[in-house]
């Protein structure tokens, strides 16, 4: 049987502010990437997230990012590879102490918003970012867009690696994520979801945004929490990918 990871980003809600639905998404996917504090989460977020996904058997990841709470993290901000090397791990600690607590283990790293999409194109940050991982524990696996520099890093660091792609994101002709100002940057048809995920987990190809079919293997499929309908698409995934015979499960379950 096909086996696939499905993750979600999740724990983004900040203080008075409610983002994205996790109790709707959370239920079908297999992986989390808990935000921790640079574009999102606060201490309380951070442990009812992952005292969620605990109950649920949702193996739980950090998601760092540039600091920067008022962008939201899509923002690229000026910083050294040594500072955004400190930021990432001082992010993967936070959410380490907090799931240590809970008695979960934190499986995977994944760079949120502006930081996953420069480190994917330079090589510098993604370095900085894979330092960052193994100063914190070689055991665990950098998640990083499939093809791109980050996972070029973290091979070259000694990091087990995850290749990412998205259910719910365009791809360009080049293999790029179609930038998020353009209003077709995001698929919002759950079937269309369905129907990408199921052509790159079964057949390692991605239809892009003009129609050119794009070789593409991927370790863990994304789909986003914080946007409208995110808990129908989730449940159509969920269920689209049993029905076509491919198993839904964290790397090494």
């Amino acid at each position: 049987m096909i086996a696939i990871d499905l993750n979600c980003d999740c724990g983004e809600s900040y203080g008075a502010f409610q983002v994205g639905d996790d109790e709707g998404v959370l239920p079908f996917v297999s992986s989390a990437n808990v935000a921790c504090g640079g574009h999102a989460g606060d201490p309380l977020v951070m442990r009812r997230t992952v005292r969620r996904c605990r109950e649920l058997g949702v193996a739980v990841g950090a998601h760092p990012s540039y600091p920067d709470l008022h962008g939201f993290g899509r923002r690229v901000l000026p910083l050294s590879p040594d500072e955004i090397e400190d930021w990432v791990l001082a992010q993967i600690g936070a959410l380490a102490a907090i799931a240590r607590a809970e008695q979960v283990e934190l499986r995977h790293v994944k760079p949120h918003g502006a930081l996953y999409n420069v480190a994917a194109r330079d090589h510098a940050v993604a370095a900085a970012i894979a330092r960052a991982v193994v100063a914190f524990s070689r055991e665990v696996a950098l998640v990083g867009l499939a093809g791109s520099a980050l996972i070029a890093a973290g091979i070259e660091a000694g990091l087990p690696v995850l290749a990412e792609a998205f259910a719910d994101r365009a791809y360009e002709a080049d293999g790029r994520l179609r930038d998020r100002r353009h209003p077709d940057a995001l698929i919002i048809d759950p079937a269309a979801c369905v129907a990408q995920t199921i052509s790159i987990a079964r057949d390692g190809v991605v239809i892009a945004i003009d129609g050119t079919p794009l070789p593409l293997r991927a370790d863990t499929i994304c789909l986003h929490g914080d946007t409208p309908g995110a808990a129908a698409r989730a449940a159509a995934l969920r269920q689209g990918l049993t029905a076509a015979g491919i198993s839904v499960r964290a790397p090494g379950q």
